[in-house]
């Protein structure tokens, strides 16, 4: 029940949304994040910290840079068909639409990108 639980606290934050959002589309940095969202490194970290607690989320690190994309491999069941339907919730949202744009022109720049989880 617990995982249940923080993996549905995760998904019910407009910013982990759109977060969620730009991850269906590619593997990001933070820093990429930090651009797309005009949000500080701190806060996007924060939001990251959660969306990876949940199970949903997986981080690598290429050199200082520190890249997260979706854990489909490893989610609960429960959990990839709640991200799934949060995937299909944002087809056609202006504002995710928004988002990737922004994203396709998000540039990986140091030392933003060297968060740790």
């Amino acid at each position: 029940m617990r995982n249940l639980v923080r993996v549905l606290k995760s998904l019910s934050d407009e910013t982990r949304l759109r977060m969620l959002n730009m991850l269906f589309e590619r593997e990001c940095c933070v820093c990429e994040i930090m651009q797309v969202l005009d949000i500080s490194q701190p806060r996007a970290s924060h939001h990251l910290i959660a969306l990876y607690n949940a199970g949903l989320l997986k981080m690598r690190r290429q050199g200082l840079f520190a890249l997260y994309s979706i854990d489909w491999s490893n989610m609960e069941t429960y959990a990839d068909e709640l991200v799934r339907a949060v995937r299909k919730g944002l087809e056609g949202n202006e504002q995710a639409a928004a988002d990737l744009r922004k994203l396709a022109t998000a540039q990986r720049l140091l030392p933003d990108c060297s968060v740790k989880v």
